[in-house]
């Protein structure tokens, strides 16, 4: 894979237009508005003279204004709003998308808003895949589901899927579908019981240090990184397979979730951050294979 760079070309910082909207969009309103307030002084100004003389007069003063309309206006800038949805969202069909999976429960299922943004970004940033760096939410019982082959899910507490959400996630994991599980912290006793419960034919294994998930892209021998100490223990990821395939990773004592979120969110060491995210681009690149 080759390596690539960014493109914000340091432009994110600029300043808005006053009202919001495109550069473009605010020259044509005032130059519009320039043109009518000139209008209405001039008739008001010639307003004692013959209306032949007063026509010719106005259309003399306004015709440089009509051709400045003809001036090829400005494309629209990088940092506008548009063009950034439209950077973010690669029209490609085949661009990686994830979806956060708003769970039922009580656990906090929306915890750290920046991790999968991140996450998407070093991922489009340093290897060749295309990707949509936009994060979509979805609930298990959504129309939308199977529009997307990885699901993330995180936070703290409780995970708790209904009888209809648990056969539904059934099938989408045994269509292809993966979901990654990031224990922030308290989901380990309850949510093990729970993807039991969703798979009662098959064990929740361990995954030893040389599986394919842990050296996919990036090497990681020792499986996976600690990022967060939480009870001080060992990192462990368990799994649920499926025909020889992983479709359900459950991290714990590891917390890369929060390893992908802004530095000043957890002042991770930059080091630490970078385990977490390479992690995430082996989890991500195990599951698209």
């Amino acid at each position: 894979m080759t390596q690539r760079t960014g493109t914000d070309g340091g432009q994110r910082n600029k300043k808005p237009t006053a009202s919001g909207g495109p550069p473009d969009q605010e020259l044509l309103l005032s130059f519009f508005s320039l043109k009518i307030g000139l209008s209405l002084y001039i008739i008001y100004m010639l307003r004692n003279v013959p209306r032949t003389v007063a026509l010719c007069s106005a259309m003399m003063l306004l015709l440089p204004l009509t051709s400045l309309a003809q001036i090829d206006l400005p494309s629209r800038p990088a940092d506008s709003p548009e063009y950034q949805m439209k950077e973010a969202t690669n029209p490609n069909p085949s661009a990686v998308k994830v979806a956060r999976l708003h769970y039922s429960g009580g656990g906090d299922w929306y915890w750290g808003g920046s991790a999968v943004p991140n996450l998407l970004k070093f991922l489009r940033d340093n290897t060749d895949f295309p990707v949509d760096t936009i994060e979509r939410q979805v609930t298990i019982m959504d129309a939308e589901l199977f529009r997307y082959p990885f699901l993330f899910a995180t936070g703290h507490g409780i995970i708790r899927f209904s009888t209809e959400e648990k056969e539904r996630l059934r099938q989408y994991l045994a269509g292809g579908g993966f979901l990654f599980v990031n224990d922030s912290y308290g989901m380990d006793r309850t949510f093990r019981k729970e993807i039991t419960s969703l798979f009662p034919e098959r064990e929740v294994v361990e995954l030893p240090f040389d599986h394919p998930i842990y050296h996919c892209f990036y090497d990681f021998p020792n499986g996976p990184p600690k990022i967060h100490e939480h009870d001080k223990k060992a990192p462990r990821g368990y799994a649920i397979i499926l025909n020889g395939r992983v479709v359900l990773f459950f991290l714990v004592e590891s917390d890369i979730g929060d390893g992908w979120e802004d530095p000043q969110v957890h002042n991770d060491p930059p080091e630490k951050r970078l385990e977490a995210l390479k992690m995430g681009v082996n989890i991500l690149t195990y599951a698209l294979l």
